[in-house]
């Protein structure tokens, strides 16, 4: 049975983001060597000003509705850029460089988890498939 479709940055888009979040062995085994709160804040979608977080150390992994807490790093984006950035037709280093994905908090934090951002790529790729960019 297929799962159902999504709607970017709906509540039922976090909350399937959050279970393979949860489920995802390469990100927990990471939270044993990374500590991080990651928020990410977009502007002008359909949902109007959506926030969301990836809370990662002490052996764990979460994602879910609202800011990070602790908050060690802030993106902030217009829903055109995320839209892009999430279907791959803007490389996210592009959207940083340009300015269109700002960026606060701690940078040498960012950079130490470089892995933790590269496993959950692979978890957003598992709802990818199944999500709606409208």
């Amino acid at each position: 049975m297929s799962q159902p479709r999504v709607r970017y940055l709906s509540l039922e888009w976090i909350d399937a983001l959050s279970a393979e979040v949860a489920a995802s062995a390469s990100l927990t085994e990471l939270a044993n060597s990374h500590d991080v709160g990651i928020t990410q804040v977009v502007d002008g979608g359909p949902e109007g000003k959506v926030v969301y977080h990836l809370q990662v150390g002490s052996g764990r992994a979460a994602f879910g509705p609202g800011a990070a807490d602790p908050e060690d790093v802030r993106f902030e984006q217009e829903w055109d850029t995320a839209v892009a950035v999430a279907t791959e037709k803007l490389n996210a280093q592009q959207a940083f460089i340009t300015g269109r994905i700002r960026l606060f908090g701690d940078q040498a934090k960012l950079q130490e988890s470089t892995p933790v951002f590269a496993a959950l790529d692979t978890v957003f790729g598992t709802v990818r498939g199944r999500t709606d960019y409208v």
